[in-house]
């Protein structure tokens, strides 16, 4: 019994060694899919057992994605419906033409910061994404992806990587905390 607890702890371990030491480039897998902006929702429907709270415009939202698309205007109804929506149907809503016309004024300039405020909401204030962030040690977090989001992610080799910097600096802060 003693042996074979010890298999299992020292699998997990070299498992999350290796995580730490190496590229983590998707956060689509289960493993990875809490540091997405669209956790704690599964793709195809369902939740990951976390609850989030994240805070916007005074409005509460089940995750960052949410949150974010709703910053992207000062109306407050429109930031509502939003909170009220899943993730792929926020994102969804400004690829619609008509809704442009309520995007704020200085969006663009504003976007980045408004970014790191909510993955910062999203891993200090829930111990348990705390943990698992930190954990991931001093990995290169990449979000790849093969939708063509090279400001946010890489896709087939070339973008900023924004949500994978803003990741790594929160994951530093949070070291600190």
């Amino acid at each position: 019994m003693t042996i074979l607890l010890l298999e299992l702890y020292l699998k997990k371990y070299f498992e999350l060694l290796k995580l730490i030491m190496e590229k983590i480039t998707t956060f689509t897998t289960d493993e990875t899919r809490f540091l997405s902006n669209f956790y704690p929702h599964k793709k195809g429907g369902g939740f990951y057992s976390h609850r989030l709270n994240i805070y916007y415009g005074g409005i509460t939202f089940d995750c960052v994605e949410n949150a974010y698309q709703a910053a992207k205007t000062r109306d407050e109804n429109i930031r509502l419906k939003i909170s009220r929506i899943t993730p792929y149907e926020a994102k969804a809503f400004w690829e619609c033409e008509e809704h442009r016309k309520y995007l704020a004024d200085g969006w663009e300039k504003r976007r980045l910061e408004i970014m790191q405020e909510l993955i910062k909401q999203k891993f200090c204030n829930h111990p348990d994404l705390k943990k698992m962030l930190l954990d991931t040690g001093d990995a290169v977090l990449e979000e790849g992806n093969d939708w063509g989001d090279t400001f946010w992610g890489i896709c087939n080799g070339k973008g900023e990587n924004h949500l994978g910097k803003i990741l790594m600096q929160i994951r530093q802060h949070c070291r600190h905390l």
